[in-house]
């Protein structure tokens, strides 16, 4: 017998017990009910000065007729049990098959019971579509959002001598970038059959990202040191660049002017992409925390540049893709974000 049966057959020995000690529980006055019967036919009989086989014959008789009716109690009580397992599952279900062989005096409960998985149905219901009909709104809004954003930066490109063409154009990725992490963060939570595995060039993804804020890194003075991988990974192209893509973000928005960032391979091992900044670091008290949906610890609020879903995003990204992200973080020193982009693949991805 292999392990997993043999744990099996461990767990439902013990459910048995359990089920058993609950009907003795439940059913304790009858059993000593029977008892007492039999102590005080067995009295009477010795009183009596009867032959000892009546005495045995009645015990016999007795105990079989009461083992036959615990047995047949037991039964019942053994499938109400196990229906009652499953009311989490199918509760409409189990409640109809029980009440099928339920006490008359249980119809209270059972109606009430009925009716407050009605109404939780009824809320849940609601709350879905209230939920849904919020998700098409801000995902049709975000996406009209796109059109003001690419006209005002035609008009930007035709009008580049203004005094504040520069920091408009940064202005102007900084709200497009948050508009893709909105859309992002929506599209995050519906994503799992939205995930494509294929063989990806690293490089490739990290250029493309660099290319896209490159205004940021020449307008602040912020060096890169880019140290090609020459990498291929096995994850989803689209949501990997969108992990880069935060990542980098987050660098430059907390890296001051003049400030260094580094992407480059882990040289121990294998997979490991580290993109690191000379930034205003992260606080130890606030590193456990940094995952957490809305968190943007202490220098999200001295700053006020933080919404709290860039990391949060990240790592559900990490997620959904079997890759693993940490954060080593220093203040006044910088911070080191760790992408191990290692995995095994499965059947079920091709």
């Amino acid at each position: 017998m292999d392990y997993k049966k043999m744990m099996t057959l461990v767990k439902s020995t013990n459910k048995m017990t359990d089920i058993i000690k609950a009907f003795i529980k439940t059913h304790h006055s009858f059993f000593l009910a029977y008892v007492l019967n039999l102590g005080i036919f067995s009295f009477i009989y010795i009183l009596g000065q009867l032959p000892i086989y009546f005495l045995v014959f009645s015990v016999e008789l007795s105990l079989f007729i009461g083992g036959c009716f615990f047995l047949f109690k037991f039964s019942r009580y053994y499938k109400r049990f196990r229906l009652l397992e499953r009311l989490d599952k199918e509760p409409i279900d189990t409640l109809k098959q029980l009440s099928s062989n339920r006490d008359p005096s249980e119809d209270f409960f059972h109606l009430k019971i009925e009716n407050l998985i009605e109404e939780m149905q009824q809320v849940k219901k609601k709350s879905q579509q209230r939920n849904m009909s919020q998700i098409d709104y801000f995902t049709l809004w975000l996406h009209q959002i796109k059109t003001p954003i690419s006209a005002i930066s035609l008009l930007m490109q035709r009008d580049n001598q203004s005094k504040f063409s520069r920091q408009m154009e940064q202005e102007l990725l900084q709200i497009e970038n948050y508009t893709h992490m909105a859309l992002n963060y929506l599209k995050i939570e519906q994503s799992g059959s939205d995930l494509d595995f294929v063989q990806v060039s690293l490089d490739r993804v990290i250029k493309e990202t660099v290319k896209k804020f490159s205004i940021l890194f020449i307008y602040n003075r912020i060096q890169l040191d880019y140290q090609e991988t020459a990498a291929v990974v096995l994850s989803d192209e689209k949501w990997l660049r969108v992990l880069v893509e935060q990542i980098l973000s987050n660098s430059l928005k907390y890296t001051p002017e003049g400030g260094t960032i580094k992407i480059y391979m882990s040289p121990t091992k294998e997979d490991k992409l580290i993109i690191e900044d000379t930034g205003i670091g992260i606080r130890a008290e606030d590193l456990p925390r940094i995952f957490e949906r809305g968190y943007s610890g202490f220098n999200g609020r001295i700053n006020e540049k933080s919404t709290g879903l860039g990391l949060f995003l990240s790592q559900e990204i990490t997620k959904r893709l079997g890759h693993e992200i940490l954060i080593e973080s220093t203040v006044g020193k910088g911070s080191k974000v760790m992408i191990d982009l290692a995995r095994t693949p499965l059947a079920k991805d091709y």
